[in-house]
């Protein structure tokens, strides 16, 4: 098992920073993280920094455990990749992660093993020890905190260089999130 980094969901190394707040079953930051690839790719990893902090969201039945999951792969050798992997085949297999309206249909008869094992048939990660991590409890912490320092109650949420940015959506195309950074 690897070292359990606290910065695990960060790519790019510039002097801008954008930090995402994102829940992992949500369709509107499924549509963000898509794009951060491309963002990351637009601006230049030397220009811009991309921080991912987990929301967790009640009304989404499985967000705790999703999030949990998604440090605990950060903390295998897979380290952030197995990390990224868990988020993008969670949002491509939606269906498999959410309660219908969030309170009924299929998914309300599964338990949180039965989602740890869907991500493992997904991706192949295997989280169950490092789920149990005191770091990957911290982390979870960390990140709420954050969320709560800086007045994130939904997701997406995007701030600019420590600064909540309200004109940022999911459905934005990359060029308005360049100019967004002040990086177009």
């Amino acid at each position: 098992m690897a070292t359990f980094i606290g910065d695990a969901l960060t790519w790019g190394h510039g002097p801008t920073t954008l930090d995402v707040f994102l829940e992992p079953t949500c369709g509107h930051c499924g549509r963000a993280f898509a794009k951060l690839p491309a963002l990351l790719e637009a601006a230049g990893e030397d220009r811009l920094t991309v921080r991912i902090f987990l929301q967790s969201q009640p009304w989404h039945l499985f967000s705790p455990v999703i999030c949990r999951a998604i440090l605990a792969a950060a903390a295998t050798d897979g380290g952030k990749g197995a990390a990224w992997d868990i988020f993008e085949k969670v949002f491509a297999h939606r269906d498999d992660f959410i309660a219908t309206e969030h309170c009924k249909g299929a998914n309300m008869q599964v338990s949180q093993a039965e989602i740890l094992s869907r991500i493992k048939a997904l991706t192949g990660v295997d989280v169950t020890e490092p789920l149990e991590l005191k770091a990957v409890t911290n982390e979870m912490k960390r990140h709420a905190k954050i969320a709560r320092q800086n007045g994130v109650h939904g997701s997406p949420t995007f701030i600019v260089n420590g600064l909540i940015n309200d004109g940022m959506g999911s459905r934005d195309e990359i060029g308005k999130w360049l100019v967004d950074l002040g990086l177009a």
